[in-house]
């Protein structure tokens, strides 16, 4: 953290408090937060809101501002394809030029003033869209869609435009689709197609276009939303309308950069209570990959690590690749909910059969061995030398007749299956042929998940194009990478949506007499002493040593015996950081003439380094335990997180954290601490005995409250180390720093 003793954990730059709810211009909005209840302790909403997006997605009248008929011009083909969009959702469609009479055979209006009746939709197509948004909103247009570029994602004078823009659209009660997105949400939508649909939101267009290609595969898309630079709608307004909407099976986004974090989560614990899985590609892991999203989109990337975090905690399922993105989504939109969680490997080789099963293990999927009831079951057809215990190896010879549909009906009715995969390397006709004709008919009659991973790199064979890719109850893939991906999400998103509490429910909304002592120790702008910081944890019930802060040598002496020998003693100012490295720490002083040494000398090094005290600590030598860290830190999307970890002097070095995101319960501080690599040292080691989990969680639930109370007040925390004792002694911090806004 920034001027930390124990490093940077987080990212530590430090945001503006977070308004309360922002106005939100335009179409009525469902459960939007108006009251002193919908707000937190912090001041952030804890509703989402939720735009009624009907009208832009299946609008009743569309006006077109700049539209052209004539050949070779740009606007000329996109006036086009919105004529024929607007025919097939039934729309009214409108031209506007200046000095067109007609455009398609259609009267043309001079002027937004001109239109004759209310628009649902207006689509901008003009250079410059600011003046039209202010007409639009003369003419209570509902939403507005502008292509043009040049905005926030050319710098700071495009940003200065992008704003000017967003101010004249929350001015005129317009809801606005970009500026620099593109005619994605006007594409042909396959409607012959049935069942649960993707919805899909990305703001950059040419990227959602695998996930758009799925429709040719026989998967339904619904909706396309291109956010581009998000001047006013945003991705957590399409996921927030699309978690209610009942053809949405499942949300696919591709994300550049999230325009407001919190915003985000509500959308997210929007699509949680529901149960819609929300799948996304999130850029900016690295740093050339931030760099290039925030040239594209004209906004900051986040804290990678915060947004993992974020995501996770309200189960975003977040993957790299847009194959992985259209596999995943397309598994989660038409899947039913798994019956049981076991995995069943079944192969004609046994070498498919282990290199599927090492994937499926690596990533954490469960492969239960089949019991031997049903090893003797499956021996009926497949030879007693070849391996059925899971992965199940039929030798090949099998499947070519009546034998192949008995083993996969065998599979599926074993209780301890939840999904069976059936992994075929490369096609071996006529028998491969059977064997996903009986795999499909299977799954038709089944409610457990049937996948296939088929793995011809050609593509075109009769068994994949028409049989697998032909049913709707068959998962087919193309990998074992993707395949293993898309399972694990499935069973992953069942799991945490099958007990999802949202968190949003017991945020606090009222400041707590913790908060009022606590108010009373803030210095604003300045970094408090080791002695006030622990004053700050005190208020909020986190047990410190037994200390005192003396100025004098004959205090220190008293002050030792009245905390009890052996003592630490500690220099205490509001600059000091790194009090170890410059001496000013001294341990296992266990006598009055050591105390009344450390005490000068303690003071003389402070003097000779400039460093004002505000006196020595004598405190209680704690005993032995696990070192962690616990802190807050600022991150510019999400407000105040807290961050828990391996702590102590090599805290930079093992760089051992996990991250929650405010307002968060007592099963995600204990998922925090199962995401450490360390996190075995908790439960034990090498004789040490287990470590009181229970007071570190208390103090992890602690500190959030801290962060939520004191959001305005306190920049940033640090408890290094607090150490966490044998089971049922508790957690003391050792050491704090905080810094005050």
């Amino acid at each position: 953290m920034l001027g930390s003793t124990h490093g940077t954990l987080t990212t530590t730059s430090r945001p503006a408090r977070v308004a309360a709810c922002g106005e939100r211009p335009g179409p009525a909005v469902h459960g939007t937060a108006t009251g002193p209840e919908d707000v937190d302790v912090s001041g952030r909403p804890l509703h989402a809101d939720v735009p009624d997006l009907d009208r832009l997605f299946r609008p009743e009248t569309v006006a077109v501002i700049g539209a052209s008929d004539t050949e070779g011009r740009p606007n000329t083909g996109i006036t086009r394809q919105l004529l024929s969009w607007s025919e097939r959702v039934g729309a009214r469609l409108h031209p506007v030029h200046p000095t067109r009479p007609t455009v398609f055979g259609l009267p043309c209006l001079p002027s937004v003033g001109d239109l004759p009746e209310r628009i649902d939709l207006a689509v901008l197509l003009v250079g410059d869209p600011l003046p039209v948004i202010e007409e639009l909103g003369g003419a209570k247009a509902a939403f507005a869609v502008a292509f043009a570029s040049g905005f926030a994602e050319t710098g700071a004078a495009g940003a200065a435009a992008q704003a000017r823009l967003a101010a004249a659209a929350r001015q005129a009660g317009v809801r606005l689709l970009g500026p620099n997105t593109n005619l994605n949400a006007f594409e042909r939508f396959r409607d012959d197609l049935t069942g649960p649909a993707i919805a899909l939101i990305t703001q950059s267009g040419h990227q959602g276009r695998p996930v758009f290609a799925l429709q040719e595969l026989g998967i339904r898309l619904s909706h396309w939303a291109p956010t581009g630079n998000e001047a006013d709608l945003e991705c957590a307004d399409f996921i927030s309308y699309f978690a209610t909407r009942p053809e949405v099976g499942a949300i696919a986004t591709y994300v550049e950069g999230l325009k407001d974090g919190r915003a985000f989560l509500l959308a997210a614990d929007r699509a949680a209570r529901h149960k819609v899985p929300v799948v996304a590609v999130k850029v900016g892991r690295t740093e050339a990959g931030a760099r290039t999203a925030a040239s594209h989109t004209g906004k900051l990337t986040g804290a990678d690590e915060v947004v993992d975090a974020a995501m996770r905690q309200f189960g975003v399922i977040r993957v790299d690749g847009l194959d992985e993105l259209q596999d995943t989504a397309a598994l989660l939109a038409r899947a039913r909910p798994p019956r049981a969680t076991g995995i069943a490997v079944y192969s004609i080789s046994g070498g498919t059969g282990a290199h599927f099963a090492d994937l499926a293990t690596a990533a954490g999927l469960e492969l239960p061995a089949l019991s031997a009831t049903k090893q003797r079951e499956l021996h009926q057809w497949i030879p007693e030398y070849l391996s059925v215990a899971n992965p199940v190896d039929s030798g090949g010879h099998p499947v070519g007749d009546r034998r192949g549909r008995k083993i996969i009906d065998a599979l599926l009715a074993d209780p301890s299956v939840g999904v069976l995969i059936c992994p075929v390397t490369g096609p071996f006709p006529p028998m491969s042929d059977k064997l996903v004709r009986d795999l499909v008919a299977a799954a038709e009659e089944t409610d457990k998940l049937v996948c296939v991973v088929w793995g011809s790199p050609v593509g075109t064979e009769d068994a994949y194009r028409s049989t697998l890719l032909g049913s709707s109850r068959v998962a087919t893939f193309r990998t074992f990478a993707n395949c293993v991906t898309a399972v694990r999400a499935y069973l992953g998103h069942h799991r945490f949506t099958a007990d999802y509490r949202s968190p949003f429910d017991d945020a606090p909304r009222t400041l707590s007499p913790s908060a009022r002592k606590a108010q009373a120790l803030i210095r604003p702008g300045e970094q408090l002493s080791e002695h006030a910081a622990k004053q700050l944890l005190r208020a909020y019930g986190i047990r410190v040593p037994r200390e005192q802060l003396v100025t004098s040598a004959a205090a220190a002496v008293r002050a030792a015996g009245l905390v009890g020998y052996p003592v630490v003693m500690k220099a205490s100012g509001p600059r000091l950081a790194h009090k170890t490295e410059l001496g000013l720490v001294k341990i296992g002083l266990t006598s009055a003439s050591q105390v009344r040494d450390a005490y000068r000398e303690l003071t003389d090094i402070a003097r000779y380094e400039g460093l004002p005290l505000d006196g020595v600590l004598v405190c209680q030598l704690v005993g032995r335990g696990v070192e962690m860290v616990v802190g807050i830190s600022p991150d510019p999307l999400f407000g105040p997180t807290v961050t828990v970890g391996l702590g102590g002097s090599l805290v930079e070095v093992l760089r051992d954290t996990a991250v929650g995101v405010p307002p968060f319960g007592e099963e995600r501080a204990r998922s925090m601490l199962a995401e450490l690599r360390g996190h075995a040292l908790l439960g034990g080691v090498r004789g040490a005995p287990p470590a009181d989990v229970d007071a570190l969680v208390e103090t992890v639930l602690r500190v959030q409250r801290m962060s939520l109370e004191l959001s305005g007040e306190l920049a940033e925390l640090d408890i290094n180390p607090l150490v966490v004792l044998e089971r049922g002694q508790g957690a003391v911090a050792l050491d704090a720093l905080a810094f005050c806004r």
